[in-house]
């Protein structure tokens, strides 16, 4: 190992290589491709940036000056992207390495200046590498190395096309090292297509995941969900910890709901700008926030040195993303805890999750309120503060206030403001227990009223049942039944609150001006029941049997009477109008909106035929010469094939055979008349002479030569010679050419 890396791992603690960064370090492989599949937190940030310092330094310990980079790193997103620079910048500290950014967000013109100064290594992700790289500010003409962070992560998210594009700038003689979590085909022919004899490398413990992290599935109740989060929060106090949500919309609503309720929280999604998403991250370092919500775009490559948490508040699409999620925690050899918060409804697919990651959790219950308080007292008990040594001043006051209060006051006020800083934990049903539904206690003893408004006057309880309340000053639960009923409404009022509202009323019994209420002396008659605004109850079904949902009334039994049989029957709309033709004939028939029209065709044939639109127009007599009058000119014209038609012969029913003509044929069979050339003439539709563009010869399907209007036609116009350019744009005779826009100037023939 080149001494001012080995300086520098010493200098920041490392006292021994994890698994991972021994199998990059080897010496037989450093000159050679390389594909490593190793679990998160396992230290491939700094096994990687171990594994390129042979091949950026050759065997020199520092660089020389800056120039074009020699190393290019690839990280799938911003967060990645930064944290792997701060890696490597204190791994290379002492190499006089430059190290550079350039990461989707952040000032463009700032990165364009930094290269122009010169790095040794850039670190970035792949849109804004390769905006670079086509703009020309990043020169790969010079890079020894080029490797692929999470290289799974950046083909889940569509980067493909963007990799390939870098790896194909690079010159051809660059090591490639590709690092993930998994090796899925993808990646596979990605790094057969790019790589040469690389060499695989798998350090993924075949035995567990995560061996440090303790794996939770918390059973909870459907409403209790971000209940059981707060007490998981306060049962751990967790230096850091991480809520993962799988929508923005979540995040945002969990932060304010934890924010309200006493815990310093930043949000993390892709709604936030990079400075924001830097912040917050930043606050977690420093210890300013101390829970994180976030969505996926967390669940990568983030170092918190002091996550202990991480809280899955909705399970993610995978097994995959579970592990990346708990992964965030329980790295280099620290201890971690991964809850999942498992409402009834999704305890099959967190099963799933939990098979498919080959991660053995501990199924139990959220802490309870009960729980959080006893470890609450615990903490409070062997709090260091009880060994630290008394001042003279606290010494001092300790004094007076003993001389005022007791110890046990002293020692309660101190518990109590100790509670105020935490907050409270919540009450959590039990999840297997079936929803309670709270029954209505009877209403007992009440007394009847009458309003003077109804249905007619749309009267509603909505808006009666705070007139009542504000006038009679009584309370909600004095208010029993409300029934509206057509022009009244009857209200049920608990019998010790009837003399106040009694009261309240006066002599006139005025609720407000035009509403009363008078008291009654029973249970009014309200009728049969029925639905309140009016509406009648819906009808039985049709059948011969009894009715749904009550005995068969039977044949000679009467019909029970209706809620609305006293109501007069609405009139139709088409009682005044003649009615259709009834069963027994004998009513008119109703008259049909085209009697006054005359008939085309009557079947006495005694109506006049009607009048058609070429009647006015002369007969061209061309075609029908030698023919009978009356027959079309088209008659003599072959028919094609139909059934029932051409020689007569036996019918299918055995009938006799029909009298017909000669037997029809198809057009294609006809001897066709030469035309004007001598060429045999073309058939248009239906079998017509075919004129021009396929048309039938003439116009309307009249004969060719006649004229506009049925006049004859005239000569021909001679056609215009394409080719004499003095007569394409020349107006006709008599008539003056429109003045061109834009005046002398020639017609424009398209865009330049």
């Amino acid at each position: 190992m080149i001494k001012t890396l080995s300086d520098a791992l010493s200098k920041r603690g490392y006292d021994t290589l994890t698994p991972v960064q021994e199998a990059v370090i080897d010496p037989d492989l450093v000159e050679a491709d390389l594909l490593v599949s190793a679990q998160t937190g396992s230290g491939k940030t700094v096994g990687f940036g171990l594994a390129i310092g042979p091949t950026l330094l050759d065997d020199e310990e520092t660089f020389g000056e800056a120039g074009a980079p020699l190393a290019l790193i690839v990280a799938p997103t911003r967060e990645l992207a930064f944290q792997v620079m701060r890696e490597l910048s204190w791994l290379y500290e002492g190499a006089n390495a430059r190290v550079a950014s350039c990461v989707g967000g952040m000032d463009m013109r700032d990165e364009r200046r930094a290269l122009e100064r010169g790095a040794h290594i850039v670190v970035g992700t792949p849109g804004r590498l390769r905006d670079h790289i086509q703009r020309g500010s990043l020169d790969l003409s010079s890079i020894r190395a080029v490797v692929l962070d999470e290289a799974d992560e950046m083909l889940d998210l569509g980067f493909r096309e963007d990799l390939e594009y870098m790896l194909g700038e690079a010159p051809e003689d660059k090591r490639t090292l590709m690092f993930s979590a998994t090796v899925p085909p993808m990646i596979a022919k990605l790094a057969e297509q790019y790589q040469h004899d690389a060499v695989r490398v798998n350090t993924v413990s075949e035995r567990s995941q995560h061996a440090d992290i303790s794996y939770q599935a918390l059973q909870v109740a459907q409403h209790d969900t971000e209940n059981a989060i707060i007490n998981l929060l306060r049962f751990h106090e967790a230096q850091n910890a991480i809520v993962f949500a799988n929508t923005r919309a979540t995040v945002n609503r969990l932060a304010a709901r934890f924010g309200n309720r006493g815990f310093a929280v930043v949000t993390l999604s892709g709604e936030l700008s990079q400075s924001e998403r830097s912040n917050a991250l930043q606050s977690m370092r420093d210890g300013r926030a101390r829970v994180c919500i976030a969505t996926d775009v967390a669940a990568r490559g983030i170092d918190l040195p002091n996550l202990e948490l991480v809280i899955h508040a909705e399970l993610p699409s995978n097994g995959e993303t579970l592990l990346h999620r708990s992964g965030r925690t329980g790295r280099a050899g620290r201890k971690g805890i991964s809850a999942m918060v498992v409402p009834p409804k999704v305890a099959k697919k967190a099963e799933r999750l939990l098979q498919s990651a080959r991660i053995t959790a501990e199924w139990m219950a959220p802490p309870s309120a009960d729980e959080v308080r006893a470890r609450d007292e615990e903490r409070l008990l062997t709090d260091p503060v009880w060994a630290e040594e008394i001042t003279e001043d606290e010494a001092s006051f300790a004094g007076r206030l003993l001389a005022e209060h007791g110890p046990e006051a002293i020692v309660a006020a101190y518990l109590r403001l100790y509670r105020t800083k935490h907050s409270a934990p919540e009450e959590l049903s039990d999840p297997a227990a079936a929803p309670v539904r709270k029954e209505r206690a009877p209403f007992g003893p009440s007394v009847w009223f009458s309003l003077s408004v109804g249905r007619d006057d749309r009267a509603e309880p909505r808006w009666l049942l705070p007139i009542l309340l504000r006038t009679g000053g009584l309370e909600k639960d004095a208010i029993g039944a409300i029934r509206v009923q057509k022009s009244e409404t009857f209200v049920e009022v608990a019998e010790a609150s009837a003399p106040a509202l009694v009261s309240a009323l006066g002599a006139d019994g005025v609720l407000e001006e035009g509403l009363t209420a008078k008291r009654l002396d029973g249970v009014p008659d309200m009728g049969p029941s029925r639905p309140e605004g009016g509406r009648p109850p819906a009808k039985h079904r049709k059948g011969d049997g009894p009715r749904t949902g009550g005995p068969d009334r039977g044949e000679d039994k009467p019909r029970a009477k209706r809620w609305d049989d006293d109501k007069p029957k609405s009139k139709r709309w088409d009682d005044e109008k003649p009615r259709g033709r009834h069963e027994d004939g004998d009513a008119p028939r109703a008259k049909r909106w085209d009697d006054d029209k005359p008939r085309a065709r009557r079947e006495d044939g005694d109506a006049p035929r009607k009048k058609r639109w070429e009647d006015d127009k002369p007969r061209d007599r061309s075609r029908d010469e030698g023919k009978p009058r009356g027959k079309p000119w088209e008659s003599d014209r072959p028919q094609g094939k139909r059934e029932g038609f051409g020689k007569p012969g036996p019918r299918k029913d055995g009938g006799a055979a029909r009298e017909g003509g000669p037997a029809r044929k198809s057009p294609g069979d006809a001897p066709r008349k030469p035309g004007k050339d001598g060429a045999p003439q073309k058939r248009g539709g239906f079998g017509k002479p075919e004129g021009k563009f396929g048309k039938p010869e003439g116009k309307f399907g009249k004969p060719a030569g006649e004229g506009k209007f049925g006049k004859p036609a005239g000569k021909p116009k001679p056609r215009a010679d394409a080719s004499d350019t003095s007569k394409r744009f020349s107006p006709p005779k008599g008539a003056k050419a429109a003045p061109r826009k834009g005046g002398d100037q020639p017609p424009k023939r398209g865009r330049t």
